[in-house]
């Protein structure tokens, strides 16, 4: 896959609930991958619960990529590596300068 230039934003399911404001805190099932070769290095399926966090306190691809969402909906983040991690091995199975692709279930807006 060529390396993603800007973030893209794709909604799989469009949610009927209420609409993520900018800055908010936020509770969804997701499941990250890297965009070269599709291997998934986390899930909250993992865990069998959805993952509460606030936006401002997460990669850039998140805190823009998400606010618009409803709740109930699907959508899929690619993200540039500037928007994730950048040129920082995050984890061991993130090596740097990775464009990752995340698919996010929004369950709640705290």
């Amino acid at each position: 896959m060529p390396k993603v230039a800007e973030l893209q934003i794709i909604d799989t399911v469009e949610g009927t609930g209420e609409t993520v404001p900018e800055g908010a805190t936020i509770t969804a099932h997701y499941t990250g991958a890297l965009c070269v070769d599709g291997t998934i290095f986390q899930s909250s399926h993992d865990f069998d619960e959805p993952i509460t966090f606030p936006l401002d306190r997460v990669i850039a691809g998140w805190t823009e990529g998400v606010p618009g969402m409803k709740v109930g909906g699907t959508r899929r983040l690619i993200i540039p590596s500037e928007k994730a991690y950048g040129s920082v091995r995050a984890a061991a199975n993130i090596p740097p300068n990775s464009d990752l692709v995340f698919d996010i279930e929004l369950v709640a807006i705290k």
